[in-house]
């Protein structure tokens, strides 16, 4: 027997929610949720939640280690800071600027 579609919007009668709890689950659905649906050879990977968040939290630590880097090397020596000497030129001013 096949089954009929409904075509109105209306409830039906003998649905009863008297017992009902409004807005039980309200402030979960807020705070939001982010489902992420892997691929399944990442999820061989990654069998579960700790696996996943732990992977992502030390790539996201290696790209703000990155940026700081990056944003670092863009910026300009200050005109009171000399460069630091490298080892041959310590040698050279100890020995009386020789060779």
């Amino acid at each position: 027997m096949k089954k009929g579609t409904r075509r109105d919007d209306e409830m039906r009668a003998h649905y009863d929610f008297t017992a009902g709890v409004r807005g039980k689950y309200a402030r979960r659905y807020a705070e939001g949720t982010n489902v992420v649906v892997l691929d399944p050879d990442v999820a061989r990977l990654f069998p579960n939640r700790e696996a996943v968040n732990e992977t992502l939290r030390a790539a996201a630590q290696i790209v703000q280690i990155q940026e700081r880097r990056r944003d670092g090397a863009n910026k300009t020596v200050t005109p009171d800071r000399r460069p630091v000497a490298g080892r041959k030129e310590r040698e050279r001013s100890r020995s009386g600027g020789g060779r």
